[in-house]
């Protein structure tokens, strides 16, 4: 966790958007890490994969297209830090009605889990209750997960695809042989 904390630290504070994208690929392996810990190894592999592999991958990509570094903007408004401040606040208090990791008496030990331990063979077929879990019980929220990749892929794609349009559109001399000035 505390590499984890040097790591947002430090993605918060750098304005070399290369390096900025490498460190969230980073930070994505630590979560997973923190989930490996947590005995949570399928939610580990979909952070690896999407945090550290999917979006570190269409980050770079877009930072061929656009430019690696962030423009200093002057005037810091204080607007966005209340409402991240404020968000995180509330998502912290919310979490202070959960019990306590690992408790044996927390409701998921006398309800949920008793029952896909004894009835996910017979109910779904696969001998492993994590991939009966994940691939019937959770099934719909599987497959939400991958509609929110798809989208976010295309809607990358899509504003990417813009920014070339207006780039070409502004520059109507330039042949497809001539490199893009990164701007």
């Amino acid at each position: 966790m505390v590499f984890m904390a040097v790591t947002a630290f430090t993605l918060a504070r750098l304005r070399n958007l290369f390096a900025v994208a490498m460190l969230s690929g980073v930070f994505s392996l630590l979560a997973a890490v923190v989930y490996v810990v947590m005995d949570a190894v399928d939610v580990a592999f979909t952070e690896a994969a999407v945090g550290a592999g999917i979006a570190t991958v269409l980050m770079l990509g877009t930072l061929v297209l656009t430019t690696d570094v962030e423009k200093v903007h002057p005037k810091k408004p204080i607007a966005p830090l209340i409402v991240v401040t404020l968000t995180g606040a509330v998502l912290i208090y919310g979490t202070l009605d959960m019990p306590h990791y690992g408790d044996p008496n927390a409701p998921i030990h006398h309800h949920v889990a008793p029952r896909y331990i004894e009835k996910s063979g017979a109910e779904v077929g696969p001998p492993n209750i994590v991939t009966s879990v994940l691939a019937s019980y959770r099934g719909y929220d599987t497959l939400g997960e991958v509609t929110v990749i798809f989208t976010a892929a295309a809607g990358v794609l899509v504003l990417l695809g813009r920014w070339r349009r207006a780039a070409a559109a502004s520059n109507p001399h330039k042949t497809d042989d001539e490199p893009e000035a990164r701007s």
